[in-house]
């Protein structure tokens, strides 16, 4: 029987590419977003749009109420919905700073906690969190959404060590830079936020670098077949990384003190 799989943020980008990768694979997928009307030509694919936002308690429930029904449990959640609010940490209002939180935090766990019960019961899930090699490293200007990141490495670290003995699997994937709406919406972030503020200057230099990068990231295929490799493992790894520049500036991460490393990424910005 066919494993049933819940991919939020499926709208777009590597919740989309995801999607559709995991139901051509013979997956009973189910592509949850806020934007369903950007979901409907995934039917043509098999997947099962479901409306979703993550920062609303019912909408959380209500979706996963759905599929119980529907497919009698979640095998595989992939908690992708996310995105990059950008800003100098002091510009950036709270409730802003708050809404990241909600939305790349606070919804993948409670969706997680929704889920867990029945892989339990199971005795088989995978429960997939993607992080961002930004989930490792901070660069300027992405506090929060750095903030975000890193807490969800700590808390895939944590519910790990609890559920392995049930039969769970708690994965990570750190995509480095990937082509999707995530570029755009943070730059428009950082420049509505900071553009005119003291920051303007070191704005300007790290949306010149944005814009840059932009055009050498490969599509969100390469996630996608991560996440894929990562849930048919046997065993799957804790971490997997890919997209541009993903591997070095992890490497760098980890062979570099703090000052080290911070004076490499200052250089990239000027």
């Amino acid at each position: 029987m066919a494993k049933t799989v819940l991919v939020t943020g499926a709208s777009a980008g590597i919740g989309r590419a995801t999607a559709i990768l995991l139901a051509q694979s013979g997956y009973n997928v189910y592509g949850a977003a806020r934007r369903t009307e950007k979901m409907e030509d995934l039917e043509n694919y098999g997947i099962k749009p479901i409306a979703l936002d993550v920062t609303k308690d019912e909408s959380v429930m209500a979706c996963v109420d759905r599929i119980f029904k529907e497919a009698g449990g979640i095998d595989v959640l992939v908690n992708n919905a996310g995105f990059g609010s950008y800003g100098a940490i002091e510009d950036v209002a709270m409730q802003d700073a708050k809404y990241q939180l909600e939305v790349n935090v606070f919804g993948a766990m409670h969706l997680t906690q929704l889920v867990l019960p029945k892989m339990r019961q199971n005795n088989y899930g995978k429960v997939v969190n993607i992080s961002s090699v930004g989930g490792k490293i901070a660069f300027p200007f992405g506090g929060w959404y750095h903030a975000s990141k890193f807490a969800i490495e700590a808390l895939s670290d944590a519910m790990r060590s609890e559920v392995k003995q049930f039969g769970i699997d708690v994965i990570v994937i750190e995509p480095g830079g990937t082509k999707s709406e995530w570029g755009d919406i943070a730059v428009e972030s950082l420049m509505r936020v900071s553009g005119q503020t003291a920051y303007r200057e070191l704005v300007a230099a790290v949306q010149k670098s944005f814009t840059q990068m932009a055009g050498n990231v490969p599509g969100p295929i390469v996630i996608a077949k991560l996440i894929k490799e990562s849930i048919e493992a046997k065993k799957p790894k804790t971490r997997y990384v890919g997209g541009y520049m993903a591997k070095p500036m992890l490497f760098l991460r980890k062979i570099l003190s703090d000052k080290m490393l911070e004076r490499i990424i200052m250089s990239q910005v000027k």
